[in-house]
């Protein structure tokens, strides 16, 4: 797959870049991919951890139970 070319605009200071002007689109997609990176590193972290599992029935209980205890 190739990748599209980034197009932005600096906004230099001082004769040293101080700012960046991105096309909105641009903008969204490096955010899409910064949150898909994100996403990835979570993923790895979390299946080098061990899995705990519940039951759905407890789950329920614990959180009527709670639910419950707010209304006192």
């Amino acid at each position: 797959m190739r990748q599209k070319k980034l197009k932005y605009k600096l906004v230099m200071e001082n004769g040293k870049p101080r700012e960046v002007i991105l096309d909105i689109e641009e903008f969204e997609r490096l955010l899409e991919k910064l949150e898909d990176k994100y996403d990835l590193e979570t993923l790895q972290k979390m299946r080098g951890q061990e899995m705990k599992f519940r039951r759905l029935e407890d789950v329920l209980k614990e959180h009527a139970d709670s639910r419950t205890r707010k209304r006192v």
